[in-house]
């Protein structure tokens, strides 16, 4: 909190908008903590949950994080994105339960669509390793701003008893107060992040000076084009016939599946550049670079319903 002015000599205070976020993103973990038996929160490496491991570290501090977190492995995923994700778990010595798509897709619980997304797929792992660790709440770095159906939720979201999603069968959430009631079988998904924007975002990680994922910054890489969107070339995202490969600078504005994540062209190498693109630009993250969300006007919806993030 700092002071702006003085009349006839008070003091006069205010806080800042990204402090308020903070505030309010606090409060919601710790209610989790204090409201929910088996919590646990998804860590993907990405910034959005980057940024929720920072909150969940200031929220208990000095103490360690009082749940584990999870990332579900698609196999498909940005190696850096890995690696990042390995130092942090070190780094704050918390509980990584990883739940693999390749292990399920070998056990023939799952099957991999002709496409070769894993996206989809990424649902029953899930669910099953939220049921078999018993979590009866998940924590997760969605934004409204990201897409429509994300803008639907309630921060804390209630599933049923098959982890299933129904936009109009939701809580009501008044003066911030949220239900953590569960019977046996249901969980709720919760959203502390769902009044930032990917501004916001990004004006929180230059603030609190916290490290991501270098691709996440512009460098020089091996690309290609697909549907008007830029790909890295690598063995999960080989060029087609046809797709000429060509070295561009770019950046990654999001680090979902690498079959299906596109790049920016970018110039953008430091936090303030990226602020200042972001701060540019009028498409989100995920509609400038998740070729998945472009199956259809629901599809991400439609994943959601079947009990995704």
């Amino acid at each position: 909190m700092a002071a702006t002015g003085t009349e006839i000599g008070v003091p006069r205070y205010s806080i800042s908008q990204l402090s308020m976020l903070e505030a309010e993103s606090i409060y919601i973990i710790r209610e989790v903590a204090a409201e929910l038996e088996r919590p646990a929160l998804l860590f993907s490496g990405g910034k959005d949950s980057i940024v929720m491991l920072h909150l969940a570290q200031k929220a208990f501090w000095p103490a360690r994080i009082p749940f584990p977190v999870v990332h579900i492995d698609t196999g498909h995923n940005f190696p850096e994105v890995l690696q990042f994700r390995d130092r942090q778990v070190q780094r704050l010595g918390v509980q990584l339960v990883v739940g693999s798509v390749q292990a399920a897709i070998d056990q023939g619980l799952v099957q991999e669509e002709r496409s070769g997304s894993r996206n989809r797929i990424q649902t029953p792992v899930l669910l099953d390793i939220a049921e078999r660790h018993g979590f009866n709440a998940l924590l997760g770095g969605a934004r409204r701003d990201e897409e429509k159906a994300r803008a639907k939720e309630r921060v804390f979201s209630f599933r049923d008893d098959f982890g299933q999603w129904d936009p109009k069968n939701q809580r009501p959430e008044l003066w911030n107060l949220y239900n953590g009631r569960v019977n046996a079988g249901e969980s709720i998904r919760v959203f502390p992040l769902s009044n930032w924007t990917e501004l916001d975002i990004w004006h929180y990680i230059e603030r609190e000076s916290i490290e991501v994922p270098s691709i996440y910054l512009a460098h020089d890489r091996e690309v290609f084009m697909r549907g008007g969107m830029v790909f890295g070339a690598s063995e999960l995202c080989p060029p087609r016939e046809g797709e000429e490969v060509f070295t561009a600078r770019v950046r990654y504005r999001t680090v979902g599946d690498a079959t299906l994540t596109a790049a920016v062209f970018s110039d953008a190498h430091t936090y303030g550049k990226v602020i200042e693109e972001i701060a540019a630009t009028r498409i989100t993250e995920r509609g400038a670079t998740r070729g998945d969300d472009r199956v259809s006007e629901a599809a991400m919806e439609d994943r959601k319903r079947e009990g995704y993030f």
